[in-house]
């Protein structure tokens, strides 16, 4: 059974306006489509963004950029293919750079470097877990362009991955991925306000790779990437040894929370793996607190990365409380054609740079 919990306040009233549109949008609800005349605005407002920024903006960063993001509302599993990335184009011979919004932190200044013992309250949740899982440098900031800047300038970064960065038009790219959920697909296939979507469906024919979280999607009009997030072991928060998922099918029966785009998935892999689970969801990116997590007795807790990034912060720290660990699964051939691409832009822009050095 799923509980959700949400924080108090206006914060509280902003993520039950967000349940029951999600319910609206991916659940076919007989009201969402009288927003249409909005979606057919913001389509239009989205449309001149677009080729307004992109005029103004043509300044070709010094180095190849990869942008991973999609084109939903709520989430699709792009954390996990950027840190696969990352980790892959490591063992590759590259150096990887990451930007990212920083959605959920609150810094003094930015653009923020991250490492792996920042803080999640300044660094926010996402990039500060890109930054322990890749060890490789990270920069956040609402400009893009100047956490480019400011990573390029600190490090030798000869690729960089753009973090939920399809949208932001602003900084210019040389790849890009968008990431969509098999589960909830494109919803009821329209834009805000009537639908999910930031931008139309045909967008994504115009980016380089359609990558799918849990499998291919029928009539989307477009090749696809298959994507399976596999769990592998489980971590206790606590400090000691990991488990494995296979040891899992003994448990007795646990908590479970989820302050993620889709609380839902992690809660169904839960019980895939065998556990009987009593779930609780929050809004995505929801700061924890103590009060959230302690419930006066030893049954397990588990938790997604995501969360325990947040939740190490906590004292005390619950003996009991794990979180389950995931890698992304693609296609070989998907890492090899991309790492291809992403030399022939890495060349592309040297011999640029050479002939105006030249010039």
């Amino acid at each position: 059974m799923l509980f959700l919990q949400l924080p108090a306040g206006v914060a509280a009233l902003t993520g039950r306006v967000q349940r029951i549109l999600l319910s609206a949008w991916y659940g076919g609800r007989w009201w969402a489509p009288l927003l249409t005349p909005f979606a057919w605005l913001f389509r239009g407002l989205v449309f001149l963004r677009r080729h307004y920024l992109q005029r103004v903006y043509r300044r070709r960063p010094p180095v190849p950029i990869v942008v991973v993001g999609n084109i939903t509302l709520g989430g699709t599993g792009k954390t996990p293919l950027l840190i696969a990335l990352a980790q892959r184009l490591k063992a590759e011979g590259f150096t990887p750079g990451v930007i990212s919004r920083g959605y959920g932190g609150s810094a003094a200044s930015y653009p923020l470097a991250v490492g792996p013992q920042s803080s999640s309250a300044e660094a926010g949740d996402e990039a500060l877990l890109i930054a322990r899982e890749t060890r490789c440098p990270v920069v956040v900031g609402a400009d893009r362009r100047a956490a480019l800047d400011r990573l390029l300038v600190d490090h030798h970064c000869d690729v960089v991955l753009s973090d939920d960065g399809l949208q932001h038009y602003q900084l210019a790219r040389d790849i890009e991925i968008a990431v969509i959920d098999a589960e909830r697909g494109l919803g009821n296939g329209r834009c805000l306000p009537a639908g999910p979507l930031r931008e139309p469906p045909s967008r994504l024919r115009s980016v380089d790779w359609v990558v799918v979280n849990g499998g291919r999607l029928p009539n989307l009009g477009v090749e696809q990437i298959a994507m399976h997030l596999l769990p592998t072991y489980l971590y206790p928060l606590a400090g000691g040894e990991k488990l494995d998922v296979a040891q899992l099918r003994c448990w007795p029966p646990v908590r479970a929370v989820a302050g993620i785009g889709n609380p839902q998935r992690f809660f169904t892999s839960l019980e895939r793996l065998g556990l009987e689970v009593e779930a609780y969801g929050f809004a995505d990116h929801h700061r924890y607190r103590i009060g959230d997590l302690c419930f006066g007795d030893d049954k397990p807790l588990l938790m997604t990365a995501k969360d325990a990034v947040k939740c190490l912060e906590l004292q005390p720290l619950g003996r009991h409380w794990w979180y389950l660990a995931v890698a992304a699964q693609l296609p070989d051939s998907f890492y090899r054609q991309l790492a291809g691409q992403i030399r022939h832009h890495r060349d592309h822009l040297a011999a640029t740079d050479q002939q105006a050095h030249q010039g």
